[in-house]
């Protein structure tokens, strides 16, 4: 461990965009901590990686505490956290969306990003030096909805809000919040976009994807940012997926 880097906080790195964020930013010199649900797929990037992995399901408050304790324990500070930590559902008809399903989306995606962006504003606001970088994974679904995806939709739209009040409230601390949102990378998650996804006039079609690198191009750009200046938002998305006129 080497006390002159940067320590950068990944959550969700067992997997998908999360795996490829934290070998980029190991790659350019971070100190680099993933969580995740996978204790074998987590501890196969920690050891790519030479740095902390924790399980961590980011829907559990009192786990994401547990998470940062450990993080500050090795490490004493964090610099950078993409906030990463994400799901799906099927897709359903708005009257057939049953309340579960609903309530796990949400408590996911949207409370998951609360608890991990409260425990990274209470270090950065209390480290010496003071300040750090959140970054929101968002999504092209936090401007636009696909259709029968209610729950993803609502949660990403509430992402937007949560990233504009952090960095609000984050100024007095040196604390800066963005929002990368992506649309179609190609992970795992996104691998049946080429065979068809479902669109707004009932068809399916199958939608373009990108080098999910591009991804980690651009949250690398973001972090190296001096914290005098912020990407409050970034689209990143494959030129030719139906987004402008979505809907």
């Amino acid at each position: 461990m080497n006390k002159d880097k940067k320590v950068a906080v990944i959550t969700g790195g067992g997997s998908g965009i999360g795996k490829a964020a934290a070998l980029g930013f190991a790659t350019k010199g971070y100190e680099v901590a993933i969580c995740g649900r996978r204790r074998d797929a987590l501890e196969s990037v920690r050891e790519a990686i030479g740095g902390y992995a924790g399980a961590c399901d980011v829907g559990d408050p009192d786990a994401v505490a547990a998470f940062f304790g450990g993080v500050h324990e090795r490490y004493g500070r964090v610099d950078v956290v993409f906030n990463n930590a994400g799901r799906f559902a099927p897709a359903t008809s708005f009257g057939d969306l049953d309340v579960q399903t609903w309530q796990e989306m949400i408590n996911t995606n949207l409370n998951g990003a609360f608890y991990v962006a409260r425990e990274a504003f209470r270090i950065m606001r209390d480290q010496t030096p003071q300040g750090g970088r959140i970054i929101n994974n968002g999504s092209i679904s936090a401007h636009v909805p696909r259709p029968e995806a209610a729950s993803y939709t609502t949660s990403k739209h509430a992402i937007t809000g949560l990233t504009k009040s952090i960095a609000l409230d984050g100024r007095a601390f040196g604390i800066a919040c963005g929002q990368i949102d992506i649309g179609n990378a190609a992970t795992d998650m996104t691998s049946t976009m080429n065979s068809g996804s479902l669109q707004a006039n009932g068809t399916m079609a199958p939608e373009p994807t990108f080098d999910v690198q591009h991804v980690v191009d651009a949250l690398l750009y973001m972090s190296a940012l001096p914290l005098s200046a912020n990407v409050q938002f970034m689209t990143v998305m494959a030129t030719n997926m139906p987004y402008i006129g979505r809907g």
